[in-house]
């Protein structure tokens, strides 16, 4: 599976800086269908002016089985947007966005195309943060996809009326990752797509970790035809059938290539995936990351409570 390309904007009517909540569909770099929804910033005044609350947009990326409706992303979207205005989106094979789930490897397509949308929107400053699966596609995303530099530009039309002019380029990373990683090929990155800062929370180290009852509890949903049934009906997520080829940069890979401010938050008592796996993050990215372990903290979006949420906030607007 390919990994990185250009994302597009299918529809949208909101304006640069919208006054209201609206949702637009995107159309990621492999074709596929992506809802998402814009909610400005609620500080009111403290937005207008040109301040940081209104340069800024946190996008949030939510784990397996999640969706831009489902209460616990509402939730964290509500404490995001006392701060900065926020853009939730459904991964593909969620909700009602097109596709099929991959589980980490194309849903980077899909996180690509939500930030460079909200850069469409005026946003000069755009933070991603992610949950689980999201969790781990914010690393590989920042880690594949940078800033571009002045000069190293061509725009091209997107195709879209009323779409952003949009190029290629490739990314500072791009041979070092190549090389450590034959198998994802030339990176490009979508001008407008990379993050300026990156919260990683409750994410992977390592793929195909069956340590823990629930992780393979969810390999069983993943690689079984019964469970996928399940996940289908279920879990409303639809399940691509087919292997990884090539294997995508895991996220303790992912972590030394990127440049932007990153925070990993982890709870001591994620039922999924147990606190070696922040820790090994923590370390494979140096002095480059901060590490918050939290005392009697679960799993993702569902567990962070509305302090920890706000805390998060107050990073995302200080880093």
């Amino acid at each position: 599976m390919s990994s990185v390309s250009e994302g597009r904007f299918l529809s949208s009517s909101v304006p640069s800086i919208t006054p209201t909540p609206r949702r637009a569909t995107l159309l990621t770099g492999d074709g596929v269908r992506i809802e998402a929804v814009y909610t400005p910033c609620t500080a009111g005044s403290r937005s207008a002016g040109g301040g940081a609350s209104a340069e800024t947009a946190v996008v949030l990326a939510h784990g397996f089985t999640g969706s831009v409706d489902r209460p616990a992303l509402l939730r964290a979207a509500e404490v995001f947007a006392q701060r900065a205005a926020v853009i939730t989106f459904s991964f593909r094979g969620h909700g009602r966005s097109g596709g099929r789930s991959t589980v980490g490897d194309r849903e980077v397509l899909d996180l690509a195309a939500a930030v460079a949308w909200a850069r469409s929107l005026g946003h000069r400053r755009i933070v991603t943060v992610g949950f689980s699966m999201g969790g781990s596609v914010v690393l590989r995303h920042a880690a594949l996809y940078t800033a571009p530099e002045a000069g190293e530009f061509t725009g091209e039309e997107s195709g879209t009326p009323g779409a952003e002019r949009v190029g290629t380029r490739p990314g500072p990373h791009a041979e070092a990752h190549t090389a450590h990683t034959a198998h994802e090929g030339r990176v490009r990155a979508h001008f407008g797509a990379h993050t300026d800062a990156v919260v990683s929370v409750s994410a992977p180290a390592r793929w195909y970790y069956r340590g823990t009852a629930p992780m393979r509890r969810l390999h069983w949903v993943v690689t079984r035809p019964t469970g996928r049934f399940v996940g289908r009906y279920g879990f409303r997520t639809r399940i691509h059938r087919e292997d990884w080829n090539p294997v995508p940069l895991s996220p303790v890979e992912a972590v030394p290539l990127i440049t932007a401010p990153l925070l990993i938050v982890h709870g001591d008592r994620d039922p999924y995936f147990p606190v070696d796996h922040p820790r090994m993050l923590a370390e494979a990215a140096g002095d480059g990351a901060e590490l918050w372990l939290e005392h009697g903290m679960g799993h993702a979006e569902n567990a962070a409570d509305e302090g920890l949420l706000s805390r998060i906030a107050d990073w995302t607007a200080s880093a």
